[in-house]
C-alpha cells in the first residue's frame, strides 16, 4: 500500500509519538537518548507547532517531516527541515524522498529560497539528502549522541530552491 501524505491532524499525536519512539528504538539520532519513553515522545510532539506532514499507510502513521520557517527579519527567506522520520516497517520504498519533496514544495510555495538540515554522517538520511540534490557544507565530529550515548559525526546540508 502506498502511504498518503497530508498535513498533521489533531488526532495524530499518539501516532507521531509511536513513530518517534520507533525511530529512537531503532537507533536514529533525533536528539533523544535512552531511556526514552512514550511520554517524552508525546510531550515533544505537543510542543511542536511548525508545519508538519504525516504519511499514513494501512498500519497507521508511517512517516513524518516538519518545516520550520525562520521568523527573524534577516532570515525570512530560509527554513529548516527537521524530524524527517520513516517507520522501520515502511523504509526502502521511497517514502522519505516523498516526504522531503512535500516539505520542499511547501517551502517554495511560502517563498522560501534556502533550506537547511542536519543528520548523522553516513546514515540512510545522509544518503537520501545527497541523492535529492542537497549540498553538504560541513561535518562536525562528535556533534551529537545517538540513543545509546555514543557521539556521532553530523553532516550539515543546504538546498537552494
Amino acid at each position: 500500500m502506498t502511504a498518503v501524505i497530508a498535513p498533521r491532524g489533531d488526532g495524530d499525536l499518539d501516532g507521531l509519538a509511536a513513530l518517534l519512539a520507533d525511530a529512537v528504538d531503532g537507533g536514529a539520532s533525533l536528539n533523544f537518548v535512552h531511556p526514552f519513553t512514550a511520554a517524552q515522545a508525546r510531550a515533544w510532539w505537543q510542543r511542536q507547532r511548525d508545519e508538519t506532514w504525516v504519511a499514513r499507510d494501512g498500519d497507521g502513521i508511517a512517516g513524518t517531516v516538519t518545516l520550520i520557517r525562520e521568523h527573524k527579519p534577516n532570515g525570512r527567506h530560509r527554513g529548516e527541515i527537521v524530524k524527517l522520520i520513516v517507520h522501520r516497517r515502511a523504509r526502502g520504498h521511497g517514502l522519505g524522498r516523498r516526504l522531503l519533496d512535500t516539505a520542499e514544495r511547501a517551502a517554495a510555495a511560502h517563498g522560501l529560497t534556502l533550506l537547511l538540515l542536519d543528520t548523522e554522517t553516513g546514515s540512510a538520511a545522509d544518503h537520501l539528502y545527497r541523492a535529492a540534490g542537497w549540498t553538504c557544507y560541513g561535518v562536525v565530529p562528535g556533534y551529537a549522541a545517538d540513543p545509546h550515548g555514543t557521539l556521532r559525526d553530523c553532516s550539515f546540508f543546504f538546498k537552494e530552491l
